[in-house]
């Protein structure tokens, strides 16, 4: 039972472009410890006194994450499978889960930044508008907070100062253009010591801390609380909605996946093509999907 459904997990993500050379040794040295215990299915005892046989609390943490991924999957397909805590070891960083902005949130979010004081200055729409960008174009905040006017051409936004010095060029769709328009047509009014198109009241760049603190009010009142009351929905996270509907959409053939996802890793500015995928295994509904698509496939449908 464990040795088949390893067979399909592996096969599923080489299919969406990883090797797993050592993933793969190591998961099916987990499948053979637990088999020799009994299990049928992933038991989360078991994933961690196996993970504990490793060197060095790094190594644990590493091998516990690995299985819990193994289990997400299996999971979707027997909920027999349990998932095991990956806190139990210290070692190394793990991307925090994202928040996913509903299409709702993200239209009272721009709702409530339109009501921010004081109302008679650029402060409400310099926000509804930065807001807006980071939800449709899958920005880095930082990179919308780096744009000067020299940036914006009549074919997109080029951005240039991004977190691996790649210039890149990224298009809107005309709705994002006559917001962006809308707001520029004040913004140009202003005069100002610099050419940063999102300013303070004060005339000078937004600040980082000042619009993360600005974008958390917005939050409470819209009274979006996020996973937990430690882990609130941050700036980023208008990213990863942005990357996991871009996914979510993509036509359901192997070779448009391919060619979508290299597009949407050039378009959101990644080194490299794995930190794409990752959407695929952090939004249950992507990996059901990648189940169902590879489930058909097997049984002979079209994938």
């Amino acid at each position: 039972m464990l040795t088949e459904m390893l067979h399909s997990y592996l096969a599923t993500r080489r299919t969406a472009g990883f090797t797993l050379r050592t993933t793969e040794k190591l998961l099916r040295h987990f499948a053979t410890f637990a088999t020799r215990q009994g299990d049928t299915h992933i038991v989360s005892a078991t994933a961690i006194a196996w993970a504990s046989l490793a060197s060095s609390e790094s190594l644990r943490a590493n091998r516990l994450r690995m299985v819990s991924r193994f289990a997400q999957f299996a999971q979707a397909e027997d909920p027999a499978h349990e998932l095991p805590a990956t806190r139990i070891f210290r070692g190394g960083l793990q991307r925090r889960r994202p928040y996913l902005f509903s299409d709702a949130e993200v239209q009272l979010l721009l709702q409530y930044a339109g009501q921010l004081r004081p109302v008679a200055t650029l402060r409400p729409l310099a926000y509804q508008t930065l807001l807006g960008l980071l939800a449709v174009t899958g920005m880095r905040i930082s990179e919308v907070l780096a744009l000067r006017f020299v940036d914006i051409t009549p074919e997109g936004l080029i951005i240039a100062q991004t977190k691996f010095r790649k210039r890149r060029l990224v298009p809107l769709h005309p709705t994002a253009w006559s917001a962006l328009n809308r707001y520029l047509s004040v913004r140009q009014r202003m005069k100002t010591s610099d050419n940063y198109v999102f300013i303070s009241r004060r005339g000078t760049k937004f600040s980082y801390p000042t619009v993360a603190k600005t974008f958390q009010a917005l939050l409470d009142a819209a009274g979006i609380r996020g996973h937990t009351s430690t882990h609130r929905p941050r700036l980023h996270d208008f990213r990863h909605r942005f990357a996991v509907k871009a996914l979510e959409t993509c036509p359901d053939s192997r070779e448009h996946v391919t060619r979508h996802m290299l597009a949407l890793s050039t378009y959101l500015g990644h080194t490299r093509l794995e930190s794409t995928y990752w959407y695929l295994e952090t939004t249950p509904q992507l990996m059901s999907d990648i189940v169902t698509a590879c489930e058909t496939f097997r049984k002979g449908g079209k994938s």
